[in-house]
């Protein structure tokens, strides 16, 4: 094929290759891929979704998180990615949450906001003047059905797992969570577990590496984000076993 036949297709959104593929979609999915690590599981007893985050400079604060977020009270998302991107989904998925609430007067169920979402990114792969979201999601929750996590990708396709993992370090967690995981967890289990993915997944822990965590239990379906205090323990233990 000529170089400008394949440029064109390179460029244009709403036009597949000869071989049936998107190439902007492909690049997205790229995108995906190169950032940060971000997992999430579930277990009998709730949900826990992770992120690592690094600091870029001693200037920034610690203290604000921006690849895991809050959909609902009892949704949680975690992203790799674009988090701009990640962040515009959030808010869209925020909308829509609270309009189930008012429509039906009851909490909204995971698979419906993930759905929502997953619409929302397959209609930006339609359409010439947009990009593809360069971001995935990852949106756990607990709802009347139990324990819900589904994964939101460019393309728009969505797909539930007891056990995901996106981002640059997503195949070594995944590895891990095939030979560790199990349904029948504990929460804290699941935390432990979370953590040791995370860590084990970094090649080098650099200055300003942090870990984000989030648990919503089926008993109160709430989503609770754990405190550095409570992470540094385990953390610590971690990774002076990954030293050595």
């Amino acid at each position: 094929m000529a170089l400008g036949m394949t440029g064109a297709y390179d460029r244009a959104i709403t036009v597949f290759s000869p071989q049936g593929r998107l190439y902007q979609v492909e690049y997205a999915l790229e995108t995906v891929r190169s950032g940060s690590t971000a997992l999430s599981l579930v277990c009998n007893e709730g949900v826990v979704l992770a992120v690592e985050e690094r600091m870029h400079t001693k200037l920034q604060s610690a203290d604000f998180s921006w690849k895991i977020f809050q959909i609902d009270e009892h949704i949680g998302a975690a992203t790799a990615g674009l988090n701009s991107d990640a962040r515009v989904l959030v808010d869209n998925a925020r909308v829509y949450s609270q309009t189930l609430r008012l429509s039906y007067d009851e909490e909204p169920l995971v698979e419906a906001v993930a759905r929502r979402i997953g619409d929302i990114m397959q209609i930006y792969t339609q359409h010439a003047g947009v990009r593809p979201f360069g971001t995935a999601l990852l949106i756990g929750g607990v709802d009347k059905t139990g324990p819900r996590l589904f994964y939101a990708e460019p393309s728009g396709l969505i797909l539930e797992y007891n056990a995901w993992a996106i981002g640059r370090g997503a195949e070594k967690v995944r590895e891990l969570f095939e030979n560790n995981y199990s349904r029948s967890m504990t929460l804290q289990q699941s935390v432990e577990l979370s953590l040791k993915a995370l860590v084990d997944s970094v090649d080098k822990i650099e200055e300003g590496w942090t870990v984000r965590l989030v648990t919503i239990p089926i008993t109160t379906r709430k989503y609770t984000m754990k405190s550095q205090s409570e992470l540094n323990p385990i953390l610590n233990d971690l990774l002076k076993a990954k030293k050595q």
